[in-house]
């Protein structure tokens, strides 16, 4: 017998992955937690059937989401960070030895508890003592910060369920709020090769177009997720990623990664014109 993790990614299309086994399953609070075992792609975490990691390509993800702001500004020493359960951002920043503090806000404890477990790959630095956790929701937390962090990374689920609250307007305010005179805030911007995504991108690129004076989009290949062509939002009170890159400074650091580079850095907010005519719709994008 062949068992099959399964996700719809349309309606009219389903993303596929061979499992040999089904490791952990486990009803929280807030959603349905799975683990799987594939030869392919390693473990698999996901949440309410959707797939959040794989052991394979999770570094895609990772590092394009922490160190597209961290090589902007050498001066980042604290940071908040939304979601991220599965620790992968929190490992990528815990690379940076210049950085004081990392909090990081999750609401599902359990989510946390089994990505220990089965994913040490990527939970391997929430030991760190300068990762500091709290179990609530992000949107609240972020609500009582004033002139705070230098960079907040939103590394949310899809905006619906326990991840729809980190899509709002409000949200968005609250960050720039928490953010000091030069804070970057990150954010995982959803795709737009099907329609329901690409609206889902349109309505957080609009929103967040119209708190934050530099907002820009950048792209990454990420094989599992929908498409394969997935987005960020790079916002800011005062930093262009294309033209701020400290390229000379990050590449002095050494850090080994596997799919950042500082060429690929500038590279990737150079997206595509189909992407270009989606954003434009949702407030403008030069």
């Amino acid at each position: 017998m062949e068992l099959w993790y399964t996700e719809n990614h349309t309606d009219n299309v389903k993303f596929s992955i061979k499992v040999d086994k089904h490791l952990r399953s486990a009803e929280s609070e807030y959603q349905r937690i799975d683990i799987f075992e594939s030869k392919e792609f390693g473990r698999i975490l996901t949440l309410d059937g959707y797939l959040m990691v794989t052991e394979k390509d999770e570094y895609i993800y990772h590092e394009m989401i922490t160190h597209i702001p961290m090589a902007v500004n050498p001066d980042i020493t604290n940071v908040l960070v939304i979601g991220a359960g599965d620790g992968g951002t929190v490992r990528e920043l815990a690379r940076y030895n210049h950085i004081k503090n990392i909090d990081m806000v999750e609401i599902d404890e359990m989510v946390v508890e089994i990505c220990r477990e089965y994913l040490p790959q990527t939970a391997c630095r929430l030991t760190d003592p300068r990762v500091h956790i709290f179990y609530q929701d992000g949107l609240r937390f972020v609500r009582s910060k004033e002139n705070e962090y230098d960079l907040i990374i939103v590394d949310s689920t899809d905006p619906f369920g326990v991840g729809e609250g980190l899509f709002t307007k409000e949200f968005y305010g609250n960050c720039f709020k928490a953010l000091k005179d030069d804070g970057i805030l990150v954010n995982q911007h959803e795709s737009t090769f099907y329609t329901s995504y690409a609206n889902s991108m349109k309505r957080a690129h609009s929103r967040i177009k119209s708190t934050f004076p530099i907002a820009l989009v950048y792209q990454a290949h990420i094989p599992t997720y929908p498409s394969g062509h997935w987005l960020f939002g790079f916002a800011s009170k005062k930093y262009d990623p294309r033209t701020d890159l400290k390229a000379d400074w990050w590449n002095s650091l050494g850090i080994k990664t596997k799919y950042y580079n500082t060429i690929l850095h500038t590279g990737c907010f150079a997206i595509p014109n189909n992407v270009r005519d989606q954003l434009r719709e949702s407030g403008e994008h030069k």
